[in-house]
């Protein structure tokens, strides 16, 4: 039976993750997930595209809602959640085109980022049940998601990546460091799966894991980030998008993991569906032919 061995929240969006034990599910994604981002003077979505080195910028949830984030160099800063029903600066953001609202964190707080990644400023999404509907055509009325990329969640599976890494070092047999496996860190994930076939998560069409159903919604199209050493934030090469270019490609589109939209259980209200854990059963209730992703949006990582 396949089961759940991978759980992460990236608290700000392409920062390094958080992998618990077990993570409280929301309606947009696990709790605490991307409610966090850094966004440039035009108010656009900074992430590991434009500056890989986020990925060595860890943030940790404070009790209060807000973050403590310690940079490369082990400096730290505090940062209180800003909320605009409390007067904080409300502010256009955008990502991949879609502009939504967000609370503008402390000026000292853009300050700290900035004397680190320049012109930047970090923002909170503090209505995430009303800012940013889940893209028409994938979502339904009502379902909305954070500052991920796409959608709530991102799913991986070992199966896929064992089969990926095999690809890989068949391409490099004379050159152990580009023919190297990647960790499913790469990738950066929210579920990780063990025990199914490789791919099979492309035809899976809804998914219960504990006591949990989810709607798949689509492929995922892998970017540069995924070619971004996720512990020194720094390029790799062209691996692991070469190797999905010539063996794995859908379409035209670099094809790895699945999105995922929870559903809301019968009786239950408020924000919390429920709970997942690491070790959770994970069991296909409807399985479809591999959808065609010529006519979706862009390359979008969960970020």
């Amino acid at each position: 039976m396949p089961q759940l061995t991978g759980l992460h929240v990236y608290p700000v969006k392409s920062t390094y993750r958080l992998s618990p034990q077990s993570a409280r599910v929301q309606p947009w994604g696990l709790a605490g997930d991307r409610r966090w981002m850094l966004v440039d003077e035009r108010g656009r979505a900074v992430t590991q595209r434009d500056l890989p080195e986020l990925a060595r910028y860890r943030a940790d949830p404070t009790d209060d809602g807000g973050l403590l984030v310690t940079a490369p160099d082990g400096a730290r800063t505090e940062i209180a959640a800003p909320s605009v029903e409390r007067g904080d600066q409300d502010t256009d953001v955008e990502i991949f085109g879609t502009v939504f609202g967000a609370a503008e964190a402390a000026k000292e707080a853009r300050l700290w980022f900035a004397e680190r990644l320049g012109d930047v400023r970090l923002v909170h999404l503090d209505r995430p049940d009303r800012s940013r509907p889940i893209k028409a055509g994938y979502g339904r009325p009502g379902e909305t998601v954070s500052m991920a990329d796409g959608f709530p969640f991102l799913l991986t599976t070992t199966g896929s990546l064992a089969e990926l890494n095999d690809r890989i070092a068949a391409d490099h047999p004379d050159d152990p460091v580009k023919g190297a496996a990647l960790p499913m860190e790469r990738f950066r994930p929210n579920l990780v799966v063990d025990g199914t076939s490789a791919w099979a998560e492309e035809e899976w069409r809804r998914i219960r894991i504990g006591g949990l159903t989810f709607r798949v919604a689509k492929l995922c199209a892998r970017c540069v980030v995924t070619t971004t050493d996720q512990e020194s934030g720094v390029r790799r090469g062209p691996e692991p998008l070469r190797a999905l270019g010539r063996h794995h490609r859908i379409g035209q589109k670099l094809i790895f993991g699945v999105n995922l939209v929870p559903e809301r259980p019968e009786g239950v209200d408020g924000d919390l569906l429920g709970t997942l854990r690491l070790g959770d059963e994970v069991t296909v209730l409807d399985r479809g032919p591999r959808p065609d992703p010529a006519a979706e949006p862009a390359a979008a990582d969960q970020g």
